[in-house]
């Protein structure tokens, strides 16, 4: 590694030598503009001419090298120069034949009329030279290296031809990518098809892409069309996938905004670039406004969807954030996050149980949360039906005993995270989730406290999803495990899912139900095929994909709603509301009291027990 003051001896040898390289070129185009002149004859050059061109090139020189310092020209970074750093030397070349006509005039010299026009094509030829000339000598071996090392090389397509294309290809041609070589261009514009993009031909748009992987023997393609949305990148990458080709993307326009392009910015395409739908838009202002300065809570804030909580709420200044999770690893991973981006953050890391109702009433009592962000839960659908007493004590009575304790110490706001599968619910978790809806429903009627639940679906790459599952049996060498080739379910990824939550929580009134609109449902079959085309990996023959039935508790496809639930537009077309269901809160509250019973003293028939409160809970009879 070189030091700080080796790089600085470096940068003041280079602009030392590139100063007397100009000194050498403005003294020769001095001279080469009379032998120019004068046929390139040296003889008949008349002494009038050459002794004063040589009697003032000593004022000459110093003058024009400070106009050149003027317009930047010791400024630029000439490996990457471009158009502008070109308009820059010939304003500088411009002006320092103004500096020589300036000379002349004073010093009364006479010279032919011509004169000025050769010793500035000659000046601009030179310092051009002097400083594209590097540019040319790093392309030119880079050139040779691809031709020593052709074994190694990694033949490119890019598709788009516009300004991310551009910016990709001048930085592969002019810096160290020795190993990429873009061999054909594709854009679906009519106007661009045919031409060559810095000397890269477009071969056409994106029907071409097939055709042109096997032409040029393409081994990968990089997809530089920053503007595009997800819905419609989704197709290109759907056609890509199946070329075999390793793929990788231009994230997003910021970057292009920003001057960011480079191959270091590609990222690997993801699965979430393949749901073929624009992100959820959510509106910051509505979110920053109820927790701006606010004491927020969020129990389960070590998991996937808390984490996320609590990285959206630091950013909107909360004035206080608390964290409380009994896993203390994760809860220590994002501690130590949220510290390093947000160092001003008040914040505080809580370990305990949502079940423990002693311990949840000392840290309300001590802070007095403005806002319950409640994600806390069990949410493993085979391992809660293999322990059902689990799910209810975790999921129902800790969502209970958590919404108590916010009532009791006055908490303005109290969101609850649920799940589709709390509809129609098939498996222990999915009831455990539909009660807890229900309580959340019964203490907004008793309460001041606002008491609403969020429900949507599956979060990618979400703890204990599939894609981690998937691409962990990928790396493994497969086989990729899918439980039935139809089975559907509805994505979002985490962080538009948990802003959709904050915003929800914004439109809380008490008692609803959000459901986010989740979009199109995908096959898991699907998403499997895709990531392992997505990894480079041919599926029956790189990878197998085996199916292995449904799960207990399993079902082929999620609801958003119950029937009888209905449907209430918000502000945000991707937010509803359900319908609330109307139970009799008594004998409800009874029930509560004898399944607390049921669980804490681990007797049998809590399934029947959850079916009589849930009666849209379904279940096989062997597993009670």
């Amino acid at each position: 590694m070189k030091t700080e003051q080796q790089k600085s001896l470096v940068k003041y040898s280079r602009l030392l030598l590139l100063i007397l390289l100009d000194m050498m070129a403005v003294a020769f185009s001095l001279f080469f503009a009379l032998y120019v002149r004068f046929e390139f004859v040296v003889s008949r050059i008349p002494d009038r001419y050459l002794e004063p061109a040589f009697q003032t090139a000593w004022i000459v020189i110093p003058l024009t090298l400070i106009v050149f310092w003027v317009w930047r020209l010791y400024k630029g970074v000439w490996r990457y120069a471009s158009a502008s750093e070109l308009v820059n030397i010939i304003i500088a070349v411009v002006c320092g034949c103004g500096v020589l006509k300036l000379v002349h005039v004073l010093c009364d010299i006479s010279m032919p009329r011509s004169y000025m026009f050769f010793y500035g094509f000659s000046l601009l030829g030179c310092v051009c030279a002097i400083r594209f000339g590097y540019r040319l000598l790093r392309m030119a071996n880079r050139r040779r290296q691809q031709i020593f090392n052709k074994a190694e090389l990694r033949n490119v397509m890019v598709i788009g031809a516009g300004a991310a294309g551009n910016a990709i290809l001048k930085e592969i041609e002019s810096t160290s990518y020795l190993s990429l070589k873009v061999r054909c261009l594709i854009d679906d514009s009519p106007g661009c098809q045919g031409k060559l993009l810095r000397g890269v031909p477009i071969v056409g748009g994106r029907d071409k892409i097939k055709e042109a992987v096997e032409k040029y023997e393409i081994d990968e393609i990089i997809i530089a069309i920053p503007s595009a949305k997800p819905s419609q990148v989704g197709p290109i990458i759907d056609i890509c996938k199946d070329t075999g080709c390793k793929l990788r993307i231009l994230p997003a326009i910021y970057q292009l905004i920003n001057g960011e392009v480079s191959v270091s910015k590609l990222r690997e395409v993801k699965i979430e670039d393949l749901l073929g739908r624009d992100p959820a838009v959510v509106n910051i202002e509505e979110i920053i406004g109820y927790v701006k300065d606010k004491t927020v809570l969020v129990t389960g804030g070590g998991g996937s969807i808390g984490s996320e909580l609590c990285r959206q709420i630091a950013a909107h200044g909360p004035k206080t954030l608390l964290i409380l999770d009994i896993y203390e690893n994760n809860a220590y991973e994002i501690q130590q996050e949220l510290k390093a981006k947000y160092p001003e953050l008040d914040l505080k890391v809580l370990i305990a149980s949502v079940r423990n109702e002693l311990r949840l009433e000392k840290i309300f009592e001590e802070y007095r949360p403005d806002i319950v962000y409640h994600a806390a839960a069990h949410k493993h659908v085979p391992l809660m039906e293999d322990s059902p007493n689990e799910a209810i004590k975790n999921n129902v009575f800790g969502t209970y005993k958590t919404a108590k304790m916010a009532d009791k110490y006055g908490t303005s706001r109290f969101v609850m995270i649920s799940t589709d599968k709390a509809v129609n619910p098939t498996n222990i978790m999915g009831a455990s989730k539909r009660l807890c809806e229900m309580i959340i429903q019964m203490m907004s009627r008793r309460s001041k406290t606002k008491f609403v639940a969020v429900r949507f679906g599956n979060v990618l790459g979400s703890n204990g999803s599939v894609i981690p599952l998937f691409k962990s049996q990928i790396a493994a060498g497969g086989p990729v495990t899918v439980t039935d080739p139809e089975i559907i379910r509805y994505f979002m990824t985490i962080p538009e899912a948990v802003s959709l939550v904050l915003q929800a929580g914004a439109y809380a009134k008490g008692g609803e139900i959000f459901v986010l609109n989740m979009g199109e449902p995908v096959k898991i079959y699907d998403l499997a095929v895709n990531l392992i085309k997505l990894s480079g990996y041919r599926v029956g023959e790189d990878i197998e994909i085996v199916f292995t039935g449904l799960r207990p508790g399993e079902k082929m496809y999620e609801e958003l709603l119950m029937s009888e639930e209905g449907l209430q537009d918000t502000q945000n077309s991707l937010i509803h509301i359900g319908k609330p269901i109307i139970f009799d809160e008594e004998t409800f509250e009874k029930e509560l009291e004898e399944l607390e019973t049921l669980v804490s003293e681990e007797l049998p028939g809590v399934r029947e027990k959850v079916s009589k409160m849930v009666p849209t809970y379904s279940f096989a009879k062997e597993r009670k």
